[in-house]
């Protein structure tokens, strides 16, 4: 919990301060005296200005924002001998440029953090499939477990390289999402009988990213060996005879491929709430024995569930995706311009209603993220950070009052007709995006809590 807490409010400060700092950078640079530099809003918990004439630096009590406050007329009076330092008394292009700034800042940070994680080298399990759900898109493409996914291509002849499960996780998402079929190069492990299959994913329609979506296109964890790990004395599997490095062959005449499905046959054996006898065939010591089990009833989220206290699996085979100075950078504008389309694809069609309201997160879903990234390693904290940065930056993107992409469309207003927006229609728009901040800080609020429930 504590790591949590202290990774949230680490990611809020980092993002923050490179946000505004982005403001108060170029402002400084055109000119314009900054009179605040703030990271947090309401009471200010500490201050530090070096002379009365320079920029006052704050840490305030709350810290979901902050802001850059410059000299401007329309805040109040401003004496004559600094009315060319004023922010309303700049150029056009050079009021754009400040305010630009931040979120431009926030998409410079996301490729630096994302070349970092590249640099330091981030531990994935191989693109080695287990047995795709039965009647899943992945199922009717032929994918197999033990599939080893090399490469990926949207048309079929430009084709990209895979390493990685969760690189092929991030394509069949984009690909859903976009509506696209999504062709990928396949051989065995050793590398052998290479093929090509097509993922029909356009046909799914998909609005959101959920469970029941990625069930439906059938893609589970890593390919594992169907080999027992542990195996806890007193527990069904012990009584049974079973044994650690036993592999399973077969369970009530049915091939096992992979670990996930002893897993789900142990699982499903205790459906009808009585414990029913299996039949398995191991192979130990290079001998296939038949072995009866018979597993443990219990009782989970009011389903019954057979348990034979085995942990069926090794570990699945990993990659370190490691890149140099200039491909992890070359890697990190790609994958910053990635993020930044589907975000604002995303947005688009929750707007447009062909996408769940459901995708909306808000900080606490970002703090339950941040303490999960923080345990997993630096890298994967790094690419956590990227993502909320690449967020920050294009949400403050949206033409919306009160965020900086409101005030560039006042500007691109204003360079249209030659006049700036009037103080009435101003005031209206302040207000129209107050009330649309409030509705989608409530809706994002509620997803948090739904999903802390269990609700979603």
């Amino acid at each position: 919990m504590i790591t949590t807490v202290l990774a949230f409010f680490f990611t809020l400060a980092v993002l923050i301060v490179i946000h505004e700092y982005g403001h108060y950078r170029v402002a400084v640079a055109c000119g314009v005296r900054v009179l605040r530099f703030s990271v947090g809003f309401g009471r200010v918990l500490w201050r530090h200005q070096a002379t009365p004439d320079s920029t006052e630096f704050v840490v305030s009590a709350l810290p979901l924002g902050g802001y850059v406050r410059m000299l401007d007329e329309r805040e109040g009076a401003v004496p004559p001998d600094q009315l060319h330092r004023a922010f309303n008394r700049k150029p056009l292009w050079q009021r754009t440029a400040v305010v630009a700034a931040g979120p431009v800042a926030n998409l410079l940070l996301a490729v630096l953090l994302y070349a970092a994680a590249h640099w330091v080298g981030i531990d994935e399990a191989k693109s080695v499939i287990a047995p795709p759900v039965a009647g899943s898109v992945a199922d009717r493409a032929g994918l197999k477990a033990g599939d080893w996914v090399r490469a990926w291509s949207d048309d079929g002849v430009d084709w990209h390289d895979l390493q990685a499960l969760s690189e092929l996780r991030w394509q069949v998402t984009q690909a859903t999402l976009n509506g696209e079929r999504l062709h990928l190069l396949v051989s065995d492990r050793d590398g052998r009988g290479q093929r090509r299959v097509v993922l029909d994913l356009d046909v799914l329609g998909a609005s959101e990213v959920d469970a029941q979506l990625m069930r439906s296109i059938g893609l589970g964890g890593a390919f594992s060996e169907p080999v027992l790990g542990e195996v806890r004395p007193g527990g069904a599997g012990a009584r049974a005879g079973l044994l650690a490095g036993d592999r399973v062959l077969e369970i009530d005449g049915t091939p096992i491929a992979d670990a996930s499905t002893v897993r789900e046959r142990i699982r499903a054996s205790g459906g009808s709430g009585k414990a029913v006898p299996m039949q398995w065939r191991i192979e130990r010591a290079g001998q296939a024995i038949d072995v009866e089990v018979v597993p443990t009833v219990v009782t989970e989220q009011d389903r019954s569930i057979g348990r034979l206290e085995v942990l069926p699996g090794q570990l699945p085979e990993r990659v370190t995706l490691r890149y140099g100075v200039f491909d992890g950078l070359a890697k990190a504008v790609g994958k910053t311009w990635e993020m930044s389309t589907l975000t604002l694809s995303m947005l688009g069609k929750m707007l447009i209603g062909e996408a769940s309201l459901k995708n909306l997160s808000g900080p606490l879903t970002i703090a339950d993220y941040a303490g999960q990234s923080v345990q997993l390693g630096l890298a994967y904290y790094l690419g956590f950070l990227a993502v909320v940065s690449v967020s920050l930056g294009v949400l403050n993107l949206l033409p919306l009052p009160m965020l900086d992409g409101g005030h560039l469309m006042y500007y691109l207003f204003e360079g249209v007709t030659g006049r700036p927006v009037s103080e009435l229609w101003l005031d209206r728009l302040q207000r129209g995006g107050v009330a649309i901040m409030l509705v989608m800080m409530s809706l994002a609020l509620y997803n948090d809590v739904a999903r802390l429930l269990g609700l979603q």
